[in-house]
């Protein structure tokens, strides 16, 4: 047993899906949550770039006695993940293998849809980890560079996110997918739209809800569950903490209590 925080950052405020999804699973963790408010989006920087800036956010949540860390950004994990894991005393967790593994449940046809940041689709980390697991599938991934922007701005259901989700998302449709990857932790706030673009034969994946399981697992076997009811969550940004609070609330479905300002 271990009372110890929970490490999760990203580049801003979409990794509080994951931490919503932590919360409901792990009820009695603390969490440490990192948002990476003033130099998001991490999608258009280079892969250097991104290492950095999460090896810099790692180091300080192994500063604030995490004991364990989710790497809640897409991003970060087909970048970063290697790079973290070698470098941290504590088990590291992305989220793109959890996501990959539901979608090779999900797809009846193998003919899988991923849109992400233009770093992660660049990468190719979703069409390796779903061909792992199902050499059969075919992988068509799209960047949607203008949806991390529209979500921190709390556009979810814009009449601008529409027409950019049509044109993103066209290609998809004409490839016949019956499984579309959410492969940025910042989409599920756009799922009612995409559903509705995608249409009802379409599943939306959504890999907050899979790394928790993996998460709680990784805990359960290094013997690393908290003993107790008394956690406390607290939300650290780099910049812009009212923003943090008004978009955030939306995520968390709930209002946001405790939040500091650390620039890195």
């Amino acid at each position: 047993m271990n009372a110890a925080p929970l490490g999760v950052f990203d580049s801003g405020i979409g990794g509080l899906t994951v931490a919503r999804a932590l919360f409901e699973r792990l009820p009695r963790e603390s969490v440490i949550y990192f948002g990476d408010t003033a130099r998001v989006p991490y999608g258009p920087k280079s892969p250097e770039t991104v290492r950095r800036y999460s090896a810099e956010i790692l180091a300080f949540l192994l500063k604030r006695g995490v004991k364990a860390v989710v790497v809640a950004c897409n991003t970060s994990t087909a970048h970063a993940l290697g790079h973290l894991k070698e470098h941290s005393p504590v088990p590291v967790v992305g989220v793109i293998e959890p996501g990959a593994r539901a979608a090779a449940r999900a797809t009846k046809t193998g003919t899988v849809g991923v849109i992400g940041t233009a770093g992660t689709i660049a990468s190719g980390a979703y069409e390796r980890a779903i061909k792992a697991l199902r050499p059969d599938a075919r992988v068509h991934a799209q960047a949607c560079p203008l949806f991390v922007p529209l979500v921190e701005e709390g556009w979810f259901d814009h009449p601008a996110a529409e027409l950019i989700a049509r044109e993103y998302l066209e290609p998809l449709k004409k490839a016949g997918v019956d499984v579309l990857v959410l492969g940025c932790t910042h989409y599920p706030l756009l799922k009612p739209l995409l559903a509705r673009v995608m249409g009802p034969g379409v599943t939306l994946v959504d890999s907050a809800e899979e790394t928790a399981k993996v998460v709680a697992a990784e805990l359960e076997t290094r013997g690393l569950l908290s003993p107790g009811e008394n956690h406390e969550h607290l939300f650290v940004v780099s910049d812009d903490e009212p923003h943090f609070r008004k978009v955030g609330a939306r995520f968390l479905g709930g209002k946001i209590k405790k939040v500091e300002v650390v620039p890195l």
